[in-house]
């Protein structure tokens, strides 16, 4: 009879042997694994500057590993990937400042810094090339060197109107983005027409000037935005700067002439833009001193107005006639 192996517990025909405690996941790193990871680490050191075995270090720290405990076979695939992951984020931060610095040594030529920041405000709505994702940069670099990017040219101001301040622009940015998310619109959108509102030229900034009126203008927007029901009195309220007697008068008119709205009535969400576009252009022309003709009124209104209308009731009347001379002489005796 076939005595079992001594030491070998008796086992069925065709089964495979229990696995002992030194199971395969447990073994140490085979050698093409360990060739594998070591070259990620060499690339990750190339791309870094970081040290090996701060490397190792972190790899083992992120698998939540002790720094003392050596990677097993079981590791690999984790590890493997930690690494991957780590030259992937190092070769895109690579490339980034790779780009940067190109751009950098282009914007001390000629007139790039003014082109470039003015392109990337009107484009993507920031004021730093910092802000811009790796492809914004790619799109901004690849314009400059191809010479696709409009240089501008130096603009005449008045001494009196001074541009936006790098503060004043980024608050403005700030509504613009609320703006945005408010309302779901594009930032350059609503960037292009700020521009066109202040009458800005291709190359040239915003003056100074305009700064108050847009904060409201964008203010005025995000409210209104969420309002179910705007009207003339709602815009009225949503405004910063409220409407004076005047400007409420030829806001309600313009309303009535162009879309025969009444103060109490519900407005569409471009008339209520196109009304804060009126308000921002009168805003803006009266600030600059330019006032129309109908907006004159004559040397003697209101006080001697009512008194020229009897005057002239009057002078229809042949039998009041001398009356009316007498008044018109009186009048002129007033206003000497």
């Amino acid at each position: 009879m076939i005595q079992p192996i001594q030491g070998a517990p008796a086992r069925p025909p065709g089964q495979e042997p229990a696995q002992t405690a030194n199971t395969i996941g447990e073994q140490p790193l085979s050698t093409m694994q360990r060739t594998v990871l070591e070259r990620l680490v060499i690339r990750l050191i190339a791309l870094t500057q970081q040290q090996s075995a701060e490397v190792w270090a972190g790899v083992k720290h992120d698998l939540g590993l002790k720094n003392d405990t050596p990677l097993l076979s079981r590791h690999f695939p984790a590890a493997e990937q930690n690494l991957n992951q780590r030259v992937e984020t190092a070769t895109q931060n690579h490339t980034t400042r790779q780009m940067v610095s190109q751009l950098t040594e282009l914007l001390s030529q000629g007139n790039n810094r003014q082109a470039v920041s003015d392109f990337i405000r009107q484009q993507f709505g920031q004021t730093a090339l910092s802000q811009l994702t790796p492809q914004q940069l790619k799109t901004v670099l690849t314009m400059l060197q191809n010479n696709q990017i409009t240089i501008p040219q130096p603009q005449q101001r008045p001494s009196t109107e001074r541009p936006l301040l790098p503060a004043e622009h980024n608050s403005l940015n700030q509504a613009v983005i609320k703006l945005t998310a408010a309302t779901g619109e594009s930032g350059k959108l609503i960037w292009q027409s700020m521009l066109e509102l202040s009458g800005v030229k291709s190359g040239e900034l915003i003056p100074a000037k305009h700064f108050t009126p847009l904060m409201t203008w964008l203010q005025a927007r995000q409210t209104l935005s969420t309002h179910p029901a705007p009207t003339l009195h709602v815009i009225q309220t949503a405004l910063k700067q409220p409407l004076d007697n005047n400007e409420m008068r030829s806001i309600t008119e313009y309303a009535q002439q162009t879309w025969q709205a009444t103060p109490q009535t519900v407005l569409t969400t471009a008339q209520v833009q196109d009304i804060l576009n009126h308000v921002f252009l009168r805003r803006t022309e009266r600030a600059s001193g330019m006032i129309e003709v109908r907006d004159i009124q004559p040397i003697y209104s209101p006080f001697v107005a009512p008194i020229v209308e009897t005057v002239k009731a009057i002078s229809t009347r042949p039998g009041f006639f001398f009356i009316a001379l007498l008044i018109v002489a009186f009048l002129f005796w007033l206003l000497s």
